[in-house]
This record gives C-alpha cells, structure tokens and sequence, in this order.
C-alpha cells in the first residue's frame, strides 16, 4: 500500500489539555508519528512525500475566515502582554450567530471548541501539511491506487468548517472526500475512531453527495457529548445521508464488527464508488482513552471488512494515542486489508 507524510508535521508539539477541570499533558504527541510511521512501514507500505496542492482543496471545505484564523493566530496571540505560550480559549458565543470580534481571545473562542486544541508556533504548519498529506493520498485513489494511507498528524475528523476541537485543526478526512467528489468520486466516509467525528459530521450535514457514518463510544458520557447520537441523521438535502452507531462503553470485538457490517451496508446502499476511512485506532483496548475494547485481532478484522468491499480505499489517519499496542494495531489493521484484497 502507499502511504504518504511530510517531516513538517512533526513541527505541532501541544504541551496541555484540561480535562475535568485537571490541567494535564497532551496526548496527542509528536511521537504517535514515529510509532504509527514504523508500523506502517512494517505493514508494507512505502512512503512518499506530498506535494503542495496549496489552499484551494481546504478551502473546499473550510472558511476562509476560519483559515486567516489558523494562519495568522499564534503572532497575534504572542503580542499580547502576559499571554500563555499556547492560544488556548477561555470564553466562547452561544450560539455561532453572536458576533465576531476582533479581538484575539474572541477570536479563538470563536474558533476554538474546547481546550484540547492548544495552537503553538508551528501548529499551522503541521497541520497544514496533515492536510497536504490527506490530499496527495486522494489523488493516488482517484489515480488508480486500490488504497493509500496518509499518515495525518494533526488529525481531523472533530474540526468543523470554521471551528478547531479535540486535537483537530483541518478536517483531512473531509477536505480528502471533497478532493474525491471533486475528481468524479461518490465518497462514503466511514469514521472508525471511537470518538464521534463530529466535525466531519457538521461539514456534510446538510449534503447528499458525500456519506457520512461513525462508529463511536456512545457520547452519552463520552467525548464530543453534544453529537454522536443515533437521531442525527442529516438535515435538508442531506436528510438520511449521515448515520451514527454509538457503541456501549467497553464494546469489544463480536460487537463492533456488526456495527461495522450497518456502516459498510449503508455505503453500498449510497453507491460509494470510493471509501475513506477516518482512521482512528483509540477503540482499542489499550488505548488511555477506555472507551471501547477492541482488540489486535479486531483491527485486523477491521480491515479484511473494509477490504472485502472491493472499492478505492483511503485510509486517513485520526485518533490513537500512545500504547504498547498502538503500533500493532495499525500494523494488523492495514495487513488485515491487504491480506484480504
């Protein structure tokens, strides 16, 4: 399989995320690169590095309110006197129709959901060039490649049009269906991290040209909370073209598998020509997330399902977070595909 990632994305290196009220080390570290970038390599995949397609695919799906954002927030946020070495919100608006101010704090309560999408000095860089790499990775799909694999870090699936959350910044799965559906694609994204993608939701709610469905711990009590659930199922022209399963916390393998089996039905159903695979690996066992148990042999499963469905695949990476099995898990994950294809 091709796989595809730039050195740049190193360059996001978060320090702190709150959670219940607890200021805490960030999980999503710049060494998730090393471990997952070995493990694929170990899966037989061949990297290659992206090329610069420029903004135009994000801005596909992204604002450009919302990009001059990104772009220009850490040296505006660095003027200010006494501010933390990290844009990190602390008010937001009710309701996205409150008013926009200019002010930088404003503007990142705008922009940013919560706390776990801290923005450094190379934040933008990094995730500009996850996003490059989701992108090239599409266009090896839409090329005649049978699968890919971007290796996105920053990942993506919790950022909305105009709005950073969760560890996310660009939404690479979506800006890589869009790419697809732009290159005469009819794009099925089937989201497998066990947090809702809840940005990836938002973007094509109101859409019937792009299938949306996740796979995720039931965010009754679980992360994102306010989206997940199995009524939101589209609204307008989009109407029954989003599907959510939550699961039960603590779901394993059996179960998850025949939640799986709903998901890649429904792609079928919306006559996906192509797949892209919001890949996230936190519903693992292992995984310091505990959100679902699925195991090495599960991801394994995982992929051979995936596979079985004979159609261009891109797998993009999202969640997963340090573990003794992290590797493995993508490791089995894209052997399961291949073994299977």
């Amino acid at each position: 399989m091709k796989a595809v990632f730039d050195q740049r994305q190193w360059r996001h290196d978060p320090k702190h995320f709150m959670a219940n009220g607890a200021i805490k080390p960030n999980p999503e570290q710049p060494k998730r690169i090393e471990i997952l970038h070995a493990a694929a390599e170990a899966a037989g995949c061949s990297f290659e590095v992206p090329a610069d397609h420029g903004l135009g695919p994000i801005a596909a799906v992204h604002t450009a309110e919302y990009l001059t954002f990104l772009r220009n927030i850490y040296p505006r946020w660095r003027r200010i006197e006494g501010a933390g070495e990290e844009v990190i919100p602390n008010i937001h608006p009710a309701r996205r129709t409150d008013g926009y101010p200019k002010s930088a704090v404003g503007q990142a309560g705008y922009h940013q959901a919560d706390t776990a999408c801290p923005i450094a000095e190379g934040t933008w860089e990094a995730a500009y060039w996850s996003a490059q790499t989701a992108i090239h990775a599409a266009d090896l799909v839409a090329g005649g490649a049978r699968a890919a694999y971007a290796l996105s870090r920053p990942p993506g699936h919790h950022a909305f049009e105009d709005l950073a959350g969760g560890f996310c910044f660009l939404n690479n799965s979506g800006i890589a269906a869009e790419r697809l559906r732009a290159k005469g694609f009819r794009p099925a994204i089937i989201d497998v991290d066990v947090h809702h993608g809840n940005g990836t939701q938002g973007m094509f709610y109101a859409r019937g040209d792009v299938l949306t469905v996740s796979i995720h711990a039931d965010p009754a009590r679980f992360y994102p909370f306010f989206w997940g659930h199995a009524q939101e199922r589209g609204e307008g022209p989009g109407l029954g073209f989003n599907l959510n399963i939550p699961l039960a916390r603590g779901t394993g393998d059996d179960a998850y598998m025949k939640a799986l089996d709903v998901a890649l039905e429904r792609a079928e159903s919306f006559g996906a020509d192509a797949l892209v695979i919001a890949l996230g690996l936190d519903a693992s066992i292992d995984d310091p997330f505990q959100g679902l148990a699925v195991t090495q042999d599960g991801f394994a499963r995982i992929g051979a399902a995936i596979a079985k469905m004979g159609l261009p695949t891109l797998m993009v990476q999202e969640g997963g977070y340090i573990s003794d099995t992290l590797g493995a898990n993508l490791t089995r994950t894209l052997a399961g595909f291949a073994e299977a294809s």
